[in-house]
Parts: C-alpha cells; structure tokens; sequence
C-alpha cells in the first residue's frame, strides 16, 4: 500500500495486453507489496510482527524487564520511506533503459478529468506520422481509456491500479516489457488522475507534465505544491471554457511559478485544437533531446 493514503490495501494490480485482451496480475511481488509489516532488511528474520513472543517472555533471569527491548514495528513514515526508497531503485533502472534506447518518456499526471486521455487521442492522431507514439494507460478499473488510445492508432497497454491512486516504478517497468517500445520511441504514461501521490513515486520519466484544466480551481498550485513542483511542464487545458468558469488565468500561471519558478506553462483546448502547436514542439524538441548522447565518447 502506500503509506501516504493507504491506498492499495488487499488489491491486486493487472495489466492487460490491448492487442490480445491477456490480463495478468502484476501486484504480487512490486513496490507497492513490500511494506506488509516485514522487515526485509536482511539478518532480522525474526522481526515479522510476531515481535519475538516465542513464549517464553524472553526471561533470562538477570532481573531485567526486557517487554520494552523488543523490536518495535516499523513506523508509517519509515515503511513509506522504505517503500520510496525500493521504487527510486527501480525508477532508475528504468530511466537508464530508456536513456539506453534514447526513448523520451513522460509522465502525465493530473486531477480526474483534466483532460489527459483527450490530449493523448489528439496528440497521436495529429502527430502519430512525425513521432513514433506509445502509450502506458494508468487507471484504477477498466480498460476504456486504452481502448481510446488504441483507437486513436497507437500502441498501448493497461494498467489498473485496483485501490492503489498512483502507478510505480515496477508497473511501468512491466507495462514496458509487454508494449516493446522500439529506439527512439515516445513512450507517454498517463498516471491514475490524483495530484497527490504521484509526485511521490518517479517512474523513470523524463519529464513529469501536470495538465490543469480552466474547470479546475487557479489556485490548484498552492494547494498541491508537491505535484507542481516535480513537473517541468504545466498545461492549461481546456480554454475553449473560460468564458463559462471563474478561473484567472493570471493568477494560475503565478502560483504555479510561486512554488516552480522554472515551470514552463503551455495554455490550449485539446478539444478545439487551439495552443497545441506549443505541445507538439514541446514534444518534439524532448524527443530530440533524448537522443542526443549523454556525454562526448572517448573522453
């Protein structure tokens, strides 16, 4: 589970294969698993939750009261940072994979309903013929957003989070396997809608994107610094609607800079297609620089 909601208790996670409608079970043994009370730190097999109560009270005739010499359980903020720790180790295994291949990969995080899966179907309909598209689909329940995205005419995959409110470093690793993403590919991963814990856990990505829609309060910056403050890239979504909401755009785009001087703000409608051209540069220039070498060979 994760410690920081709860999320993921008793759940299992799937991912599904779109293309032969396989679904497989992926939550046995990733990061979200691994703080069930066990120690797994290697030389305390016997810290398990058990607490050493072998019945014989651990009395050796010394005198002492030894009840406040066993092994505490682990605190929540020490099995979260247990579990940080686990996906930060895989999260760079899949960053050094992807730089391997020089394939951009970018998270996509946002509230529900942001409009993240409609600026996926727009992006690889316009821009499938120019960038080579792949798709990780995150959601809790369904396949209807991947269904979408395969539609749309690129390849995909879905992961469903169960309970869990965020993918992990280890789901995206297995949804990669499955997808096979070729050199130089854009591999675009759209994370559970939540603006909490998914600044939490990196993926590996290049770049995280926080899509904020005119629907969505100005203020959405202040309130979940954490998530603005990952992201490289925010996207004003949806603008074609400001005439009907009470949304400042002014005032958005200065408490997104209050807590991330250095974000870049991109402001469009996925629906009419307006702003866009900024996203598909944006896209496109990160492609070129990922595959540009990391250093000069032979130094």
């Amino acid at each position: 589970m994760c410690a920081t909601c709860g999320c993921g208790v008793g759940a299992t996670a799937t991912m599904k294969n779109l293309d032969t409608g396989v679904v497989t079970p992926i939550g046995a043994d990733d990061v979200r698993g691994q703080d069930d009370g066990h120690q797994h730190d290697g030389g305390d097999e016997h810290a398990h939750g058990h607490g050493h109560a072998h019945g014989h009270g651990h009395d050796h005739g010394d005198g002492h009261d030894h009840s406040n010499e066993r092994r505490r359980q682990p605190t929540t903020v020490e099995l979260e940072a247990r579990v940080l720790a686990k996906n930060d180790a895989l999260a760079a295994k899949n960053r050094a994979w992807f730089a391997g291949r020089e394939i951009l990969a970018v998270n996509l995080v946002s509230s529900p309903g942001a409009g993240k899966t409609t600026l996926l179907e727009r992006t690889i309909r316009e821009m499938k013929d120019r960038l080579p598209l792949y798709v990780v689909e995150g959601d809790q329940a369904t396949s209807n957003d991947g269904e979408r995205i395969r539609a749309a005419g690129a390849p995909a995959v879905q992961l469903n989070t169960g309970a869990g409110c965020h993918l992990d470093a280890d789901m995206v690793a297995r949804g990669i396997f499955e997808l096979r993403p070729p050199v130089g590919a854009v591999v675009l991963i759209e994370n559970v809608g939540n603006l909490v814990c998914p600044a939490l856990f990196d993926l590996g990505e290049r770049a995280k994107v926080a899509i904020l829609s005119v629907a969505e309060g100005d203020d959405k910056p202040l309130k979940y610094p954490h998530m603005f403050r990952a992201a490289e890239l925010m996207v004003l979504n949806k603008i074609d609607l400001l005439p009907y909401v009470d949304f400042d755009m002014a005032k958005a785009v200065a408490n997104a800079r209050a807590v991330n001087p250095r974000i870049r703000i991109l402001q469009m409608s996925a629906r009419t297609g307006e702003g866009l051209d900024g996203w598909y540069g944006w896209l496109t220039a990160a492609s070129a620089q990922a595959r540009i070498p990391a250093g000069p060979r032979g130094a």
